[in-house]
């Protein structure tokens, strides 16, 4: 499956948004991806997660893990394409990411991360931190879109993605869309 293939799904289902938008990690964009659109669908979630899943058959990963919510349906179609466990984080009262509702996970399970959108890749880095503090080296990273532009850096852990956008960010005080007076919407699911 191709790069153009993959970026027409997304905007034939309505998922690759313009505008001006607050993303989850703070920054400003003039464009949005709502990977939830994509994935209600069953048969596009199967056929996306299968390319995904392929390039991590070889680490063998027996867990996969999604931060909430971006995270969820994506660790759980990948897991059924590799044969493993799903499981996800979610934050807790303080905010912090931690493995709730009963999950555990091991230092003998190869663990394999998955996240719908990479753009700071916050949310990965803390299931990172929260996998070692339990003594567990990821076996990989997993997202749909990167748009990180190359500048995410997970300590070594192998990273792969299906696209990779260059779609331009900016912090608050320098958006020309805010100097446009253009309003915003902020669709992610992460409070600030």
């Amino acid at each position: 499956m191709q790069e153009m293939e993959i970026l027409d799904i997304f905007t034939r289902e309505r998922a690759y948004l313009q505008g001006h938008f607050k993303l989850s990690s703070g920054l400003h964009s003039g464009a949005y991806l709502q990977c939830a659109l994509v994935l209600q669908e069953p048969s596009l979630a199967a056929r996306l997660c299968g390319v995904l899943a392929d390039k991590f058959k070889a680490d063998a990963p027996d867990v996969v893990i999604g931060p909430a919510m971006g995270g969820i349906v994506l660790a759980y179609e990948l897991a059924r394409a590799l044969g493993a466990r799903a499981i996800f984080t979610e934050r807790n009262t303080d905010g912090k990411m931690a493995l709730r509702r009963g999950f555990t996970v091991s230092a003998n399970n190869k663990v394999l991360i998955a996240e719908d959108v990479l753009t700071t890749g916050k949310s990965v880095k803390e299931v990172v931190s929260l996998l070692k503090e339990d003594g567990i080296e990821p076996a990989g990273i997993a997202c749909l879109v990167d748009r990180s532009k190359g500048a995410l850096d997970f300590g070594g852990i192998k990273h792969a993605s299906l696209i990779k956008l260059n779609v331009p960010t900016f912090m608050e005080e320098d958006c020309p869309l805010c100097q446009e007076g253009l309003p915003i919407v902020k669709p992610g699911s992460r409070k600030q």
